[in-house]
């Protein structure tokens, strides 16, 4: 996160607003910051005409009539698991069609463990790598005293493996994914206790990495403790390119969302700053966001596009992260200049120094409404959520909400001008 934050009174209105940040009222922003809006208000953002991105990509629905999917994984069979926040429930997508085309929705099971409670219920969900010879998946929910994460198996209840992470109304972080080192990782809320961000100590506010039984792997930057990184106000998408960058969407205050690339035992900032700020204490976002334009969930990477889903944004934006880690590695061996972050172009900033060298171009606003999760599909594609249906849509839902959307990208796709 970046800009000092100077303002502390809380405004937190629990029973009509709920997750996600920008999404919903907190401390108000910096009084120096720049398009500052009511962190109540749920109205969007300009377009810009200038950065779209429609031409490349293609969308279908492929699940309608869902409520408020949040986490999504897919098996061996080529049928996804996808749950529910508040009916905490978990159902298999597919792999047969219904009559109108849609992939069929069986129930499997109900996590009466879960507690729903505004941002928190039944949330992240990932099929172990060993699934065919494991029959395990690893699910994250809210519970009345915590967050947790358990190994579930069929016909079985869910067996915590990491307890005590902070629950609360709102920030409850809760995605859940399998690195290409084949460990698990989760994204953690700091539950509006500001300061758990920084405490190292506490689960709250970072990105966990985990063996199979919840505990710190060989590798992890603070020796005996889960955590990756830190400083993180409400982290929810993460996903790895082919060079094994991680990337992480997170949801900031009233000021600025952001996508962050994660490195072991980075402080990112929250609550001292928010988005790109300059300061060498800190990792800057590689782009933030203002919540009317953003409230960045979710990232999927694709080649070099990294697809980031936004809830009050009601949009994606195509990153073009071609660069990232390449520049880099090219600043520490002094062969280039550190730049400056690109211009606030319609609410977004992006740096060229750490290789987004492109304005990310936005593309499905408001054709979809609010969009939460993406995850990459077996067949290449990007599986997206819509969540229409948390009360936070100023249109409402449609009936077919919610929807799981499949997505493409066109050999078009060059996200955004210079």
């Amino acid at each position: 996160m970046g800009t000092p934050l100077r303002t502390v009174a809380l405004l937190l209105a629990f029973g009509i607003l709920g997750g996600c940040t920008s999404d919903a009222p907190a401390k108000p922003p910096p009084s120096n910051a720049p398009g500052v809006v009511d962190p109540t208000d749920f109205s969007l953002g300009p377009i810009n005409p200038s950065a779209s991105g429609d031409a490349a990509v293609s969308v279908s629905t492929v699940a309608r009539h869902l409520d408020i999917p949040w986490g999504l994984t897919f098996l061996p069979d080529g049928s996804a698991l996808v749950t529910e926040r508040r009916t905490l429930r978990i159902l298999r997508v597919g792999p047969s069609r219904a009559a109108n085309g849609s992939l069929t929705v069986t129930p499997v099971t109900k996590i009466s463990e879960a507690t729903a409670d505004n941002e928190g219920g039944l949330l992240g969900i990932a099929a172990s790598p060993r699934y065919a010879l494991d029959q395990t998946v690893y699910i994250y929910y809210t519970t009345d005293i915590d967050n947790r994460i358990a190994k579930l198996k069929p016909n079985e209840r869910p067996r915590p493996i990491v307890t005590g992470i902070p629950r609360g109304g709102i920030h409850d972080g809760g995605r859940l994914a399998f690195g290409p080192d084949g460990y698990l990782y989760a994204t953690t809320g700091e539950a509006s206790l500001t300061d758990a961000a920084q405490d190292l100590s506490n689960l709250g506010g970072k990105v966990l990495r985990m063996t199979v039984d919840g505990k710190p792997p060989p590798g992890n930057p603070f020796h005996g403790s889960l955590v990756w990184s830190y400083g993180h106000r409400n982290p929810e998408g993460m996903d790895w390119d082919a060079a094994g960058n991680m990337y992480v969407a997170e949801i900031g205050q009233a000021v600025w969302d952001e996508l962050n690339v994660i490195r072991p035992g980075g402080n990112y900032g929250w609550p001292r700053v928010e988005g790109i700020g300059n300061n060498p204490k800190y990792i800057d976002p590689v782009v933030a966001w203002h919540p009317e334009v953003g409230v960045s969930a979710g990232v999927a990477v694709l080649g070099g596009t990294a697809i980031v889903t936004c809830l009050r944004g009601q949009r994606i934006y195509l990153v073009g992260v071609e660069g990232v880690g390449k520049q880099e590695a090219e600043q520490q061996a002094g062969s280039r200049p550190s730049e400056g972050a690109g211009p606030d172009t319609l609410g977004v900033r992006w740096r060229p120094s750490a290789g987004v060298t492109k304005q990310p171009a936005e593309a499905l606003t408001m054709k979809y409404g609010r969009l939460r999760t993406a995850i990459k599909a077996p067949d290449g594609s990007v599986w997206l959520t819509t969540s229409n249906r948390d009360g936070r849509n100023p249109s409402g839902p449609t009936v077919e909400d919610d929807r799981i959307l499949r997505l493409t990208l066109r050999p078009v796709a060059a996200p955004g001008p210079r």
